[in-house]
């Protein structure tokens, strides 16, 4: 039975696994409490190896890791964004990061598996056997997992400061981390983020320089979200990007990285 099983169909279970779990989050909410921590982080680990299944299916079907269409793209990168809070979530013992992170692993998920032209191609062998430019592309979508989790991070930072300047300090709001957590998660992921997308395109641009004429829309887009990013850091680091600013920069930054996902694998 489980050997019939096609990565697409791992694939269903775990967006089904983490719907679930958004939808869990959001009827205990909604009746009041806390969002069940301990039942959303099993169901979002029990989705993440269902994902895991369904990405290495794919990846021995096309001969590498799968990042060669925008279904692949996606699936990725939510997975990157899971692996993360899966090591950090317990760190932080924040219930509406679990929360969010099923609401945005479940949208990332069942957006790509519901739009089948994402899928219609599959590359294979896509990086040629080069183990260098495949790490370099894994490593770039890696980061812009870790983006989508510092996305959700600034959103409830935005969701904290609103609820201090209008003092809604009761009901979920009062499930929010402080504004100094937030702050401090933001940062450092936003951090964690921009260096492993540096170390990406340093280890791209080792093969790129040699050739510029293989320089293309993919590599331009990448150098342009990561001089965002970068842009970014610089000036929270310096005191110039705070507060909401700094919480709707980082949401905007995830939006447009978002948008070239699907630029990059037409490119």
């Amino acid at each position: 039975m489980l050997a019939q099983m096609t990565d697409r169909t791992w694939l269903w279970l775990a967006a089904e696994f983490y719907l679930v779990g958004f939808l869990l989050g959001t009827w205990s909410l909604l009746r009041g409490g806390r969002p069940l921590n301990v039942a959303m982080y099993g169901l979002i680990l029990a989705g993440y190896a269902m994902q895991v299944t369904g990405l290495y299916l794919r990846g021995l079907a096309v001969g590498g890791c799968p990042l060669g269409n925008t279904f692949e793209l996606f699936q990725f990168t939510a997975w990157s964004a899971i692996t993360l809070y899966l090591v950090i979530g317990v760190t932080y013992r924040s219930s509406l990061l679990g929360y969010f992170t099923a609401c945005l692993s479940a949208t990332l998920t069942l957006v790509s598996l519901l739009i089948p032209a994402w899928d219609a191609t599959r590359r294979s062998d896509l990086f040629g056997g080069n183990a260098w430019i495949e790490f370099h592309a894994a490593l770039a979508l890696f980061s812009y997992g870790v983006f989508a989790l510092l996305a959700l991070t600034a959103l409830m930072l935005l969701l904290r400061n609103h609820s201090l300047k209008h003092k809604h300090l009761g009901g979920w709001f009062s499930f929010l981390p402080s504004l100094f957590d937030l702050d401090l998660i933001s940062v450092r992921l936003l951090a964690c983020g921009t260096i492993l997308l540096t170390a990406s395109l340093a280890v791209g641009s080792v093969y790129w320089l040699q050739d510029l004429s293989r320089v293309g829309l993919p590599h331009l887009l990448t150098v342009l979200i990561w001089a965002g990013y970068t842009a970014a850091l610089g000036l929270r680091l310096g005191g110039r990007l705070v507060a909401t600013r700094f919480g709707r920069t980082c949401i905007l930054l995830f939006a447009a990285a978002l948008l070239s996902l699907g630029l990059l694998s037409h490119a």
